[in-house]
């Protein structure tokens, strides 16, 4: 329940900018999401009890926090979509799985959250956990960002593999073109083909 009431606590003293009212209403829209994250965190045990997992619980409640609201969202509207925890992958690990993918034939991590990990990509999801973490409040925006950048801009055209990743029409220059060069894909890619 403490990740409950950092988030809660968190969204008030934003929402007070507003007054009493923004206070409240700010710490209800919170509470309807860091509640269930709340709970994953408890009923999959997903920090050890450690020095190392009090250490990423302050960070992902602090530094990190922004992400981690950005997460307890993402698992709030996964578990209203029907997507079950994952509490193997999950234990002591400081992060939260999901079974079923958010995005079809994508996992996809938000904060320390991750829809359909596997084996096969665990490491590059763990790797944007990581990002998170190390990057704090800037790491979303930096994301938004990259996106902008690669597409209106791409210079990564030039260095790109057509063979491999074929950009054939609208949905594919972003999913084939854009995606695996936004600066973090790019980075967890990087690291994928260096293992």
């Amino acid at each position: 329940m403490t990740s409950a009431l950092v988030q809660t606590g968190a969204a008030a003293l934003v929402g007070a900018r507003l007054g009493l009212p923004g206070a409240v209403t700010a710490a209800l829209a919170a509470a309807a999401v860091a509640l269930p994250y709340a709970w994953a965190v408890r009923r999959l045990d997903a920090y050890p009890g450690t020095g190392r997992g009090l250490a990423l619980f302050a960070v992902d409640h602090t530094w990190s926090l922004l992400n981690t609201v950005a997460g307890a969202l993402f698992l709030a509207l996964n578990l209203v979509a029907g997507h079950r925890l994952d509490p193997a992958c999950s234990r002591h690990r400081g992060r939260i799985v999901l079974r079923e993918q958010a995005l079809p034939g994508y996992a996809t991590t938000v904060g320390n959250v991750i829809a359909g990990l596997t084996p096969a990509n665990a490491a590059h999801e763990d790797l944007h956990v990581r990002q998170g973490r190390l990057l704090g409040p800037l790491y979303l925006p930096l994301i938004a960002l990259g996106y902008v950048l690669c597409t209106v801009c791409p210079l990564w055209l030039r260095r790109h593999d057509h063979t491999a990743w074929p950009i054939t029409g609208p949905i594919r220059y972003f999913t084939h073109g854009v995606y695996p060069h936004v600066w973090h894909e790019a980075w967890a890619y990087r690291r994928d083909r260096a293992r």
